[in-house]
């Protein structure tokens, strides 16, 4: 019984979600559907709130300048909407960030508060601009392609113990070994190894070790990418004080042009260079 109902859980999971071949740039938005423009001519300014340490998201450059995808994201907004010498992105620490738009020192946060039932209470939020999908990773020589599920059974498969992948490991491939770690570190080295046959885990921490000295190249994403809100949430979005929703629908508006004009993809490769999905 216990076998039925994990297959089940599993068809229905693959039955919802859209695999790539190859690692692509996400597309979020529909290009068919219509957004409509707002007017922000009487808006006084739009002050962005973002954070100094979440590189590649937002960081100090060698120059002491502000950079990153969600500061360039943010400038991009602004010029889509019209208001680009209205437009101001200020950098504070994470938690001064709630206090701040909320005394109206700022009108957006842009630094990847979470869009849950909680926060909805406090915040009006853009739809997702980036999400994050749990993947797998494998030995370039061993790497599986779609579909997997099959290619996996017995497989050892490591996980970061106690994690929401670890859960959904179990839930949507029950027949694999799951080998939990507690660090990073020790699960990169057995899979470099060969002490596991694969990793699952969070996309974009694999793309950056993936990308990075460590892995000397060893590996590379094998299926997916998997998307699954209910382990891993909805992903970025920009939040506005909850009295301001219609600002946020202008991000809205401004993201789907991003997407569509391949301004989003320019970012997303620009620091994204190994794409997670």
């Amino acid at each position: 019984m216990v076998i039925a109902l994990s297959m089940l859980a599993a068809a229905q999971f693959f039955a919802g979600i859209t695999f790539a071949a190859e690692p692509q740039v996400p597309v979020l938005w529909d290009a068919k559907e219509r957004l409509p423009k707002p007017d922000l001519s009487a808006l006084p300014r739009l002050r962005f709130l973002t954070t100094t340490d979440f590189p590649p998201f937002n960081f100090l450059d060698s120059a002491g300048k502000l950079s990153g995808f969600h500061v360039d994201l943010a400038r991009a907004i602004c010029a889509e909407l019209g208001i680009a010498e209205k437009c101001q992105i200020q950098a504070l620490p994470w938690g001064e960030l709630d206090e701040a738009l909320q005394k109206g020192e700022g009108e957006a946060i842009i630094a990847g508060i979470a869009a849950t039932p909680e926060t909805r209470t406090k915040y009006a939020f853009s739809r997702s601009y980036l999400q994050f999908p749990a993947r797998f990773i494998m030995p370039k020589a061993k790497a599986f392609a779609e579909p997997i599920l099959d290619k996996l059974r017995s497989k050892r498969v490591g996980v970061i113990a106690g994690s929401a992948h670890e859960k959904m490991l179990r839930e949507y491939f029950g027949t694999v070994q799951v080998v939990p770690f507690d660090a990073p570190e020790a699960l990169y080295g057995d899979l470099k190894s060969g002490k596991i046959d694969a990793a699952f885990g969070d996309g974009m921490r694999f793309a950056f070790w993936l990308g990075g000295t460590d892995a000397a190249g060893c590996c590379r994403f094998a299926g997916g990418p998997y998307l699954a809100p209910e382990y891993l949430g909805s992903g970025m979005a920009i939040a506005t004080r909850a009295g301001d929703p219609a600002l946020a629908a202008a991000m809205d508006y401004a993201l789907q042009e991003i997407s569509v004009k391949g301004t989003f993809a320019e970012f997303y490769l620009r620091y994204f260079p190994v794409s997670f999905f």
